[in-house]
């Protein structure tokens, strides 16, 4: 019989906190099918094997803490399989979980990921402008961490902020293959000495772009490695809730340190963008009968190589043709479809500018 997620509110006693103790036992804890998007950022098994020196003989600082040690694969394995059906209970019916990893871990993440139920979304592709070289010479240089989107199940309802990924990529659509640096300079958190505070800090941006992307203000991010921070910093910012996992006291101080001086942004609206399916439908004949485009305005491409009048009753004309404004971009064109809304403009202080910003005023008026 399949059992059945019942979606529950997060107690406030564990919303914006960080839970010290052993991920699984913390998770299994909380409440089932209170949690909205997970980011989980697990130890990679690295099997690193001696020390790795620069060519000038310097020690370089890896990752080679006792939490990333693995007796063999099969222990890796049973470690994933705990956390990530820890992570399932937790997870809304419509939630989502990110995992990000490198070659060492991320194929064994993806197989058992699939085998406990979860449906793959993508795999994006973490491109570092700044990665560090191989100073053996004997293999290319890894110069990218791979992260696995997923849902909680095939028909999962999840959540993806497609036109605020838009909005962010230049209204490009995003694509899976994220350039950005490096954690370093400023952002990169130092100990008393100057060495690195923790060996794998990653860099807001990532954070920002992971929860933009597929969860809304309020939501509750859970980070169930929670090491510095970063992802508690970055879900107050943008306000969403965090709730982080931590077994290392002095990662815990680190990351309460830094989450404190975050100032979230103010007003809620700045950090959500409406799907435009879920806005309300504006017809183009409400813009003439509000008086926004009377009847006989000229409307024309941005080339002003096409031009249509705005008739009574919504429609748009040319010399030989008459329909919506959608037919009409699509009949001078002589193309497939056309968004009218995008492609006829109007003259505004000897400016043309997109009819779609009448629409958009009338939509504000709407809400």
């Amino acid at each position: 019989m399949t059992h059945v997620v019942v979606m529950t509110t997060l107690p406030k006693k564990y919303q914006n906190k960080i839970i010290q103790g052993n991920c699984v036992e913390a998770m299994n804890a909380l409440p089932e099918g209170s949690i909205d998007t997970i980011f989980a950022d697990p130890p990679y098994n690295l099997q690193l094997e001696g020390e790795l020196l620069r060519p000038n003989h310097s020690k370089v600082d890896a990752v080679d803490d006792a939490w990333d040690q693995f007796d063999s694969f099969a222990a890796y394995d049973k470690f994933t399989e705990e956390w990530m059906t820890a992570a399932r209970r937790l997870l809304k019916p419509d939630g989502g979980m990110w995992v990000i990893g490198s070659y060492h871990n991320i194929f064994r993440v993806g197989r058992i990921l699939q085998d406990l139920g979860f449906w793959i979304l993508n795999d994006v592709v973490w491109l570092k402008t700044n990665p560090m070289p191989n100073f053996r010479g004997r293999r290319f240089t890894n110069a990218h961490e791979t992260m696995i989107w997923c849902s909680r199940s095939q028909k999962a309802k999840y959540k993806f902020n497609y036109e605020a990924m838009k909005n962010l990529n230049d209204d490009l659509q995003m694509r899976s293959d994220w350039t950005m640096p490096l954690c370093t300079g400023k952002e990169r958190i130092k100990q008393a000495d100057g060495s690195k505070a923790h060996p794998t800090q990653k860099p807001e941006a990532l954070l920002h772009r992971v929860i933009l992307s597929s969860s809304n203000p309020g939501d509750v991010i859970l980070d169930p490695f929670f090491g510095s921070g970063t992802t508690g910093a970055v879900a107050k910012r943008l306000k969403r809730n965090f709730v982080g996992i931590e077994q290392n006291k002095d990662y815990i101080k680190i990351a309460r340190e830094r989450i404190a001086k975050v100032i979230p942004v103010e007003d809620t609206s700045l950090v959500e963008t409406p799907a435009k399916r879920s806005e309300p439908r504006i017809p183009f004949g409400w813009l003439v009968e509000r008086g926004l485009l009377e009847p006989g305005t000229q409307l024309c491409d941005i080339n002003r190589r096409h031009s249509v009048k705005v008739r009574a009753d919504g429609t748009v004309a040319t010399t030989n043709f008459r329909g919506s404004i959608h037919q009409a971009g699509a009949h001078v064109q002589k193309a497939p479809s056309c968004n009218g809304w995008q492609y006829w403009c109007f003259e505004a202080k000897d400016k043309l500018v997109p009819i779609d910003i009448l629409r958009q005023k009338l939509r504000a008026e709407l809400h």
